[in-house]
């Protein structure tokens, strides 16, 4: 790698401070960088790293101080998402896959888009489109009458059951299952579960991603959706008929029971569960481990079990830490009554 700090300035609008020639050869977290990486700095908390980092370069706020004059400065507004440019410019390859695999199988009822590459051993089955510059890697299988758009990216070990619809651009990783069965049993006189067909399908929208080992289940009847742009963690469960709206990102362990409708511009945090049959408005963030077990009309930022508004939960948790301070209050009042009423 060999990035000019000039060519990184013009790329992300940033303003250098010290030496404009040096080139940059590696990026590393602050603490590890060595001579001639790039770095960034971005959050409080690892202001305390500056003073010892070999790092040549430094992304950074224009709020922070800049306690050295023997590294260069990359002065930018996000650092983050500066980095993120160089990274995505000059740094991350084209996954390595091209052509199709003499040993992937493909029907004669299945058509191909123009540049669609295929790993060794996929099954794909009937009456399948995949689009334009679809790459899809080893041990696939993709089941009858799937839809998969232009330009996604299917990693190894996936499993797409049959009738879902993949749109375009979409990032789906090792592990995942699409369209599994939701969890729908119906109890007899007997109290045996007996199942209930699923024989709906699931939606992603375009440019969604879904993390390694997620598992969205197909509906029961019509479509279980993921819409544009959203976005879901490792080992993330999506039960039958829920919604996620747009740009939206659920993190790891998460999970949405069925028939649920989550907004557009949502956060789930880690292990944050859901239940089902409700519905989640728009701008809402969920903090991590945080059960929701009715509808939340407003945005804003909730948490606990049952989640509450956050700034209520906090005032809850401080009562709930001082509950040994009440007690013992409580047992000091209670002996001064009682004091009092043997004097009356």
């Amino acid at each position: 790698m060999k990035i000019r700090l000039d060519d990184a300035a013009k790329l992300t609008g940033g303003k250098i401070i010290g030496n404009s020639d040096i080139t940059i050869t590696g990026i590393a977290k602050i603490h590890e960088a060595v001579e001639g990486d790039l770095t960034f700095l971005y959050m409080e908390t690892y202001v305390k790293h500056l003073k010892d980092t070999s790092a040549s370069v430094v992304l950074i706020k224009p709020e922070f101080e800049r306690t050295r004059d023997d590294i260069a400065y990359l002065v930018v507004d996000r650092p983050d998402y500066a980095l993120q440019q160089i990274i995505m410019k000059w740094v991350v390859k084209e996954p390595n896959l091209k052509n199709i695999d003499s040993t992937a199988f493909v029907p004669e009822s299945s058509s191909l888009g123009e540049n669609v590459s295929l790993g060794r051993n996929v099954v794909v089955g009937e009456n399948v489109k995949i689009g334009n510059n679809t790459k899809i890697f080893h041990n696939t299988v993709i089941l009858d009458n799937v839809t998969i758009g232009d330009n996604t990216l299917v990693y190894p070990n996936v499993t797409i059951r049959e009738d879902c619809v993949i749109g375009n651009n979409n990032i789906i990783h090792p592990g995942v299952v699409i369209g599994s069965d939701g969890f729908g049993y119906n109890p007899n006189e007997k109290g045996e579960f007996i199942k209930v067909p699923q024989i709906g399908n699931v939606i992603l929208e375009d440019s969604v991603e879904i993390g390694a080992n997620c598992s969205i289940d197909r509906a029961a009847i019509g479509s279980t959706i993921i819409r544009q742009g959203s976005k879901l963690d490792n080992l993330v469960q999506i039960a039958h008929n829920v919604e996620i709206g747009k740009h939206t990102a659920i993190s790891s362990q998460s999970g949405v029971a069925g028939s649920t409708k989550i907004g557009d511009h949502c956060i789930l945090a880690g292990q944050v569960g859901v239940v089902g049959h409700i519905e989640v408005a728009d701008n809402v963030i969920i903090a991590a481990q945080t059960g929701v077990s009715k509808t939340i009309k407003k945005s804003g930022t909730y948490f606990g079990y049952p989640a509450k508004e956050i700034s209520q939960s906090r005032k809850l948790e401080a009562h709930f830490r001082n509950l040994p301070k009440y007690a013992e209050k409580l047992s000091e009042l209670g002996k001064k009554v009682t004091e009092l009423e043997k004097k009356s």
